[in-house]
């Protein structure tokens, strides 16, 4: 194979699957990229088994093949080449030759034939996506996945379909036990996606759908075969679906609150920044205290010291407190739009509830903690 690349189309794509190779498998094939030529393009593949990712440049082809490159070291080489064209040409026993006329590398490589077979799911049912609309319902969840490897069952985002007033809508949920987002959408056609039953799919999956989205234009979604396949102009996305069994987190959710507060969104996220300033591992809460019109945070580490401060809101219920991971606030508060939110309490052992009119189908919940 003998190729000649546009260095920043192709610097471009090399990037944008840094995250999806294996950096440290078992599999040393994993840690390479396949460049497949023919006609006038170069498809680029990456995979770690889990994500598969394809993507179609124009190229020079000087003589069609394949051959596999370190896909850390092209990086490098391409992050500090000045030059706008890159010549890539395969050498004898694995080796390969990269030149942009000033600076010349020859990397040992693997065979080719050794790299995972990426084959395409066919006749797959997909559905038009917003950027925008799916960026927002990735960014509105990914946050309370679980970080928790025996988490197994929650490490995904659980995404169905549902019937709300008489719409079929999208919803995605996410939990990690101690806190759960959810946001439902309108999405057209919604209802020829197969996700009867619905699916998890896995964090990293997310990360790279919503890399995807960040790129502009509206992206393709179906799922088969275990499979979510994401489809946008030369680039095709497979993710492998988790075979987990989300839990029912209906019965999490209350109907309705007791009492609810609207606060300033920006306020509330300073208040909660400011008591995460003394914490640590062994102390992340704040106690909530709502008594006539004011609302009291107090953060305190008996090996630090304490925080406290008083924001204004209206309250006119009986005196009110509950303690929370102050941390989860900010993850929340940071992914809503609203300059006003509202927050619900029932009591100190029930979730505390945080919605806003800006963040429409948005729900956000943290369960509460004993401090």
């Amino acid at each position: 194979m003998e190729i000649k690349v546009d260095r920043n189309e192709l610097f471009s794509s090399i990037s944008r699957v840094q995250s999806i190779i294996e950096k440290r498998s078992n599999m040393p094939i994993l840690s390479t990229i396949l460049l497949s030529s023919e006609n006038s393009y170069t498809h680029i593949s990456a995979t770690d088994l889990e994500i598969s990712y394809q993507q179609k440049i124009s190229a020079e082809v000087i003589k069609p093949g394949s051959v596999t490159i370190s896909g850390r070291k092209l990086f490098e080489i391409l992050k500090e080449s000045k030059n706008s064209k890159i010549t890539i040409k395969e050498k004898e026993n694995n080796w390969v030759h990269i030149s942009d006329d000033i600076a010349k590398y020859n990397l040992a490589c693997l065979p080719s034939e050794e790299y995972p077979v990426f084959v395409e799911p066919e006749e797959v049912v997909t559905v038009e996506f917003d950027e925008k609309v799916l960026q927002e319902m990735i960014n509105k969840t990914i946050y309370s996945v679980t970080m928790d490897e025996a988490g197994f069952k929650l490490s995904g985002v659980f995404t169905e379909r549902v019937e709300s007033e008489g719409k079929t809508l999208l919803r995605m949920v996410s939990t990690d036990g101690h806190r759960l987002s959810m946001i439902d959408k309108e999405i057209k056609n919604i209802e020829e996606l197969k996700i009867d039953n619905g699916v998890m799919i896995p964090k990293k999956g997310m990360s790279e759908l919503n890399k995807l989205a960040s790129e502009g234009g509206s992206i393709h979604l179906g799922f088969k075969q275990n499979n979510c396949i994401a489809k946008k102009e030369n680039t095709l996305i497979v993710i492998r679906l988790l075979e987990s069994k989300f839990p029912d987190y209906h019965a999490v959710i209350p109907k309705k609150a007791k009492c609810y507060v609207d606060i300033d969104r920006k306020v509330l996220l300073d208040g909660m920044k400011k008591m995460i300033i003394l914490s640590n591992e062994s102390y992340r809460g704040v106690k909530i205290t709502l008594d006539k019109n004011n609302m009291e945070l107090i953060s305190i580490n008996p090996d630090l010291g304490d925080a406290q401060e008083n924001l204004e809101v209206v309250f006119k219920e009986e005196r009110l407190e509950a303690g929370f991971n102050a941390r989860y606030f900010l993850d929340i508060l940071q992914s809503m739009d609203s300059e006003l939110v509202t927050m619900g309490f029932t009591d100190n052992s029930s979730p505390c509830l945080i919605t806003g009119k800006d963040d429409q189908g948005f729900l956000g919940l943290i369960m509460p903690m004993r401090l």
